[in-house]
């Protein structure tokens, strides 16, 4: 009886103390809103007011320069969703986000694998794949006039060289798709690698040492072994490479300015610039970039949701 009666203030105790650890401090939430009230702030001023703000005026006909607009309701939707230049619009923006999501990740890997090695000057050259991606795009579609120009260009004194003629890059719209699109793979090349060469430094090394004993080939070592702990990395940059490939505007303003031919090498970011600002109709391109968004937003649910089916598998 004693040895039960002693137990009992014990257990009271012990339950006391974990019920005072589990209250929330109120210093700890002082301290949480000191940091998130700003950044709140600042997502409601900067993002989502803007995007509101997008989405009424894409239901009006509004001249960036006038003070007043008219009200149309779904008329710009309607007119983007029949105009005969939509479908070459939508199609340019699709092939060159999978080339450049596609070809970002397997470059970027394919070099992650190479560097990530004992090699001489190894740093040097990790230096030199990063720098295109801190460079400004619009510097880049620059340099990049001269190594496609089909005058003297390097391009064309190299197939002059083999007695072949270069493609008209500037005249030709295919061409000029593909020019645009290996220059921004170029540029995005360096954010591939730096990620996939960390997420290699930090994966099981003891798994690489099992595969070894096993006598597993490199193929399938890179299939059965280091791609499914890249699983992660891939999905979070499929996410932000497509995301970054769909707003770029920067080098194909400077290098075809969305020809030729009209909307050659035009996406739906350009077509957004292009409306807005070059024909003065800020509600039409407003409700492409609300289409836009809309896109995104499908495109980035499937994707998490694809990657937490994986999860559970």
């Amino acid at each position: 009886m004693e040895i039960k009666d002693s137990a009992k203030p014990a257990r009271r105790k012990l339950s006391t103390y974990f019920k005072r650890s589990d209250r929330p401090d109120r210093s700890e939430a002082w301290l949480a809103a000191v940091f998130l009230i700003p950044n709140i702030i600042l997502l409601i001023v900067f993002t989502y007011r803007p995007l509101i703000d997008n989405l009424r005026l894409s239901f009006t006909d509004w001249n960036i320069s006038a003070t007043s607009y008219t009200w149309v309701g779904l008329k710009n939707y309607a007119e983007w969703f029949t105009s005969p230049g939509t479908a070459t619009v939508v199609m340019n923006t699709l092939i060159f986000t999978v080339a450049t999501v596609v070809g970002s990740l397997l470059l970027g890997l394919g070099l992650a694998l190479v560097l990530d090695r004992r090699l001489h000057g190894r740093s040097f050259v990790r230096a030199v794949v990063f720098m295109p991606y801190v460079i400004s795009g619009a510097a880049i579609g620059v340099a990049f006039q001269f190594v496609f120009d089909p005058s003297f260009g390097l391009i064309s004194d190299l197939m002059a060289r083999i007695g072949k003629v270069a493609p008209d890059f500037y005249q030709v719209p295919e061409w000029a798709l593909f020019m645009v699109t290996v220059t921004y793979i170029w540029k995005n090349l360096g954010y591939t690698f730096v990620i996939y060469l960390a997420a290699l430094q930090g994966r099981r090394t003891d798994l690489d040492e099992a595969a070894e004993i096993d006598g597993a080939s490199r193929w399938r070592h890179l299939t059965r072994v280091l791609l499914p702990q890249l699983r992660p990395t891939t999905f979070f940059l499929s996410i932000t490479v497509l995301l970054n490939s769909m707003q770029v505007f920067d080098i194909i303003n400077v290098m075809t300015k969305g020809g030729p031919e009209g909307n050659g090498t035009s996406t739906m970011v350009y077509q957004v610039y292009q409306e807005t600002f070059m024909n003065q109709r800020a509600g039409y391109g407003a409700a492409v970039a609300t289409i836009m968004f809309i896109i995104l937003l499908i495109i980035t649910l499937v994707q998490v949701r694809y990657m937490q089916k994986g999860e559970q598998k």
